[in-house]
């Protein structure tokens, strides 16, 4: 699968993060898909077709423990990278857990070798 065929949804309560992380991966020819909290992903995924999740774990609106249990019952499917800046290696996440500040290159490798093995 190439990356103009791969759908990604950044959800991000930070717009400096999520619009910094939209702006990278569309110039590395991701389709690109934003929201601010887990409510606005979902509209998104009931809109769109998502292959690859990038979520923040800590988010005001839909965040936490209720997103991740979502995710893993709703989006077994899709591949899922949560981003944080607090959660420890022990903190039990079925997803890979992308530490803040992360890099964009780094991701971009991942949701590449990730996504491109789905189909």
């Amino acid at each position: 699968m190439s990356k103009e065929e791969i759908a990604v949804l950044i959800v991000e309560d930070e717009d400096a993060i999520r619009l910094t992380l939209r702006d990278y991966l569309e110039r590395q020819g991701y389709t690109v898909m934003v929201a601010s909290d887990g409510v606005g992903a979902i509209k998104q995924m009931l809109d769109h077709r998502v292959d690859v999740i990038i979520t923040d774990y800590r988010m005001d609106v839909l965040g936490g423990d209720y997103w991740i249990k979502f995710l893993k019952v709703y989006c077994a499917d899709k591949t899922v990278f949560i981003t944080s800046g607090f959660l420890r290696p022990e903190f039990p996440i079925p997803f890979e857990v992308i530490y803040k500040p992360f890099d964009y290159a780094d991701l971009d490798q991942k949701i590449l070798s990730v996504a491109g093995q789905q189909n």
